[in-house]
């Protein structure tokens, strides 16, 4: 409570708030440093700020208090933002506990590759934790409602999400899939899905991508979600897609093409003015959306100061209007397109040799692949283990082809470091007008 509006607690405030007297608290404070749930800073002013692990107790225990969780397990992975553990709720399911640490020294660029502060110019790791947090459940909240495949959102508080468990694995650690084709059909499919619903994932790659045993994909990671409406948002849903076709390319042959640009996709509902991402129009909501928008944040923002001032409301977020329910299932989503899944030979009779392209251009079957390629976007598949009799015949054209991979994901490198260095060039022009 002391931290609310202290960056460093002197003891003086501490016994207010604790109501004790001078020996007692210096005996719980002597505690809690020893447990390094606190930290003991003697700069510019002598007192006390809290620790993660003390921020930690802090929202772990809420949960307690609201009956969610009953067993804290080990740890599933940890991350440059955040730590995730395995719980136990109160019938022995299993849920997934994500802890944000922003400020660790491997990521802590946090104000130029966040926008958590707003424009502000001070700043807390505690407090930019909690407002990750906070942006990442409603992004949770609202995709699930729209049934993207997302875990299950449970509850809140301070810097900690409470989650169903996805029993799947990062899509970095699988080393082989049955049907890769498909899996890379359903990845592209999903991020088709975020743009129509008015978002970019901004990070959507093998490590923020969980496969099943049945091979079904579900998207994990969202506090650095923008609308597709924000000035970079082209660039940011272009470096997904590559950074994805590459990952598949490299690991499983398989390759994606003629996947529509952002610029071409139509945004059927705007959740992201409904939530208020970052890049988002205002001109997208009527005035009293904006108005019950805000009440709703507000009030979100309120429980979590209420607990933690131990007032024990353990009220949940509150829910959305039926109106917009309503409007959701009218609305709705697209349903999942489907891609064109074709092996290397048949791909190498539409991408011949400079040497063959007159004699391949005359053919029936490259003619009615053509019409393929301009329907739908396509997979190649440059499957590896063939039999003896077709590798001799395609040695060449499959490194064609892999040369061709190459060198178009080299072009978007290429355009992506000249928008980097010309952004940068204004802003530097910018800072020197100033």
């Amino acid at each position: 409570m002391g931290m609310k509006n202290h960056e460093i607690v002197p003891l003086a405030l501490i016994e207010n708030i604790a109501k004790l007297r001078r020996g007692g608290v210096f005996k719980v404070v002597q505690s809690l440093l020893k447990k390094k749930l606190i930290a003991h800073i003697n700069k510019q002013v002598d007192g006390y700020s809290l620790t993660y692990s003390g921020y930690d107790v802090l929202a772990i225990h809420t949960f307690i208090k609201r009956g969610l969780i009953k067993q804290i397990g080990n740890m599933l992975g940890t991350g440059k933002e955040s730590d995730i553990y395995l719980c136990k709720g109160p019938n022995d399911e299993d849920f997934v506990l994500k802890l944000a640490r922003l400020g660790r020294t491997s990521f802590r660029a946090v104000k130029t590759k966040r926008d958590y502060l707003k424009g502000r110019s001070k700043h807390n790791w505690l407090y930019l934790s909690r407002l990750s947090a906070i942006k990442e459940y409603t992004f949770m909240e609202s995709l699930y409602k729209t049934q993207i495949p997302t875990p299950q959102p449970i509850s809140h508080n301070r810097h900690a999400i409470l989650m169903s468990l996805i029993q799947g694995y990062p899509l970095i650690n699988v080393s082989s899939i049955k049907h890769p084709g498909k899996v890379l059909n359903d990845c592209v499919n999903l991020s088709i899905k975020l743009v129509e619903l008015g978002l970019v994932h901004c990070d959507f790659n093998q490590f923020n991508l969980l496969v099943t045993d049945d091979e079904d994909v579900f998207v994990i990671d969202f506090p650095q979600m923008v609308s597709v409406d924000h000035f970079n948002g082209e660039e940011l849903y272009e470096k997904d897609i590559v950074c994805l076709n590459e990952f598949f390319a490299n690991r499983f042959g398989v390759f994606c093409e003629n996947i529509p640009k952002l610029k071409d996709l139509k945004v059927l509902r705007h959740v992201d003015a409904e939530i208020k991402a970052s890049g988002y129009l205002k001109e997208n909501l009527k005035d009293y959306e904006i108005e019950e928008l805000d009440q709703v944040i507000e009030s979100a923002k309120r429980e979590d100061d209420d607990e933690e001032m131990d007032s024990g409301s353990g009220e949940e977020p509150a829910e959305e209007l039926k109106e917009e329910e309503e409007k959701e299932k009218e609305k709705g989503v697209e349903e999942t397109k489907e891609l064109n899944i074709i092996n290397s030979e048949s791909l190498e009779e539409k991408i011949p040799h400079e040497d063959q392209e007159d004699s391949e251009n005359s053919s029936d079957e490259s003619g009615s692949q053509d019409e393929d390629l301009n329907a739908n976007p396509q997979i190649t598949d440059q499957n590896k283990t063939k039999t003896k009799t077709k590798a001799e015949k395609t040695p060449e054209n499959s490194s064609d082809l892999k040369q061709k991979i190459s060198n178009k994901l080299k072009k978007n490198r290429q355009k992506r470091e000249k928008v980097r260095t010309n952004r940068n060039k204004v802003k530097g022009q910018m800072s020197l007008n100033f």
